[in-house]
């Protein structure tokens, strides 16, 4: 089982792993407006968060919505936050440039892509990480942040996108 840190804490996460050179497996979260976004099966940045609401999660959410601008790459946050609170996200902060979709319904991505927290005391959501994956839907990145209240290593991401 595939672990991280909250706070200097392990913290078990739950799903099936998802490694670099794996099929990245297709899912849908809920968009704002209740529609579906697919996750998986193309080109794409995913960044996962646990919710929109927190500081580095706004922080990290604000840096992807401003490199996205200059990427070809679809870029999709997903968190477990509702899709009416990030759509509020997204209007305040003026979140333009990416989609944004919630895993709240079932869970699907937190599973399939092995980023759903077990256990502590945010158990239930998903940990930080980021997947990219090439056309074929192949994973060329894969970073499980070591610590859930830091923020990923946007250099290593953004390298992995171009």
């Amino acid at each position: 089982m595939a672990t991280t840190k909250l706070k200097g804490n392990i913290v078990n996460l739950a799903g099936n792993e998802v490694n670099v050179g794996d099929k990245a497996p297709v899912v849908t979260v809920v968009a704002q407006d209740l529609s579906e976004i697919t996750v998986g099966g193309k080109a794409q940045v995913i960044v996962v968060v646990p919710s929109l609401d927190t500081p580095v999660c706004a922080a990290e959410t604000r840096r992807f919505n401003e490199e996205a601008a200059s990427s070809d790459s679809e870029v999709v946050v997903v968190s477990m936050d509702l899709p009416f609170a990030m759509g509020r996200f997204c209007t305040t902060e003026g979140i333009e440039n990416l989609k944004v979709g919630s895993d709240f319904r079932n869970k699907d991505l937190a599973n399939a892509y092995g980023v759903l927290i077990a256990d502590g005391p945010l158990a239930g959501v998903t940990c930080r990480a980021i997947f990219v994956t090439d056309a074929d839907g192949i994973v060329t990145y894969k970073e499980i942040c070591p610590e859930i209240t830091e923020e990923p290593n946007y250099e290593a991401a953004l390298a992995a996108i171009n």
